[in-house]
């Protein structure tokens, strides 16, 4: 996924109400920006931290800004959790995960149960359909370790559970955590954090749902699914 516009470099002066950030962009001055992002941010929003910019020029936009990624311990992290179903629909096109290179036909934003939507749905003539839920990761706080949640995280658990019902009516199942840096070589379930959703992974993964993990190369032109991390299991 390449960014449409030039990122503009600033630095973040604070972000608040969830999706609020003041920025002081190079050659454009102070601005205030959508962070796109429901999360605590641990580590990624702190004050006097590089960030990059997309400005955005769709009609009825109130914020001229997206905050799109930060620079921490040496490195990029997309902090925009709307860019991994982006990022996954063009890596099922391009067959990048390979758990999933078998179907043909994608479909997102399908509904699933009484009220919800799954982010894919993945058909292929003499297979299972397959229910595809994906979750962005950027927490780090350990070498090498990507987390995820970075705070609690009710709606997720719920997801797992209507995906452990999809295989328990014969179909397929996975959620895929796409960990938005580039230093970590690993996956776990943030259990202090968030207990309900690392107990709900495990129960999910036990009744069949298949739990993937990939990580993305970054740069300021853009972003891109490359290859799988393992999952440390609790």
């Amino acid at each position: 996924m390449r960014f449409p516009q030039p990122l503009k470099r600033g630095a973040l002066l604070r972000r608040y109400k969830r999706f609020l950030a003041d920025i002081a962009l190079e050659d454009f001055g102070e601005a205030t920006a959508h962070a796109p992002n429901p999360g605590a941010m641990l580590g990624l929003c702190d004050p006097g931290l590089t960030v990059w910019c997309s400005p955005q020029t769709a009609p009825g936009r109130k914020l001229a800004w997206t905050w799109e990624l930060v620079e921490v311990d040496g490195g990029l992290v997309g902090v925009n959790t709307q860019t991994p179903n982006r990022l996954v629909a063009e890596a099922l096109k391009a067959k990048v995960i390979a758990e999933l290179s078998d179907y043909g036909e994608v479909k997102a934003e399908v509904r699933m149960g009484e009220a919800s939507r799954v982010d894919f749905l993945l058909r292929a003539e003499g297979r299972a359909d397959c229910w595809l839920e994906v979750k962005n990761c950027h927490l780090k706080r350990r070498d090498g370790l990507a987390e995820f949640p970075d705070c609690v995280a009710a709606r997720s658990a719920k997801h797992l559970r209507e995906l452990e019902h999809r295989v328990a009516n014969g179909d397929r199942a996975a959620v895929l955590f796409v960990v938005q840096r580039t230093d970590c070589d690993r996956f776990s379930a943030c259990a202090d954090l968030d207990p309900a959703f690392a107990a709900a992974l495990e129960h999910a993964a036990d009744a069949g749902v298949e739990v993937l993990v990939y990580r993305c190369a970054i740069t300021v032109e853009g972003v891109t699914v490359t290859k799988p991390l393992p999952w440390m299991r609790l």
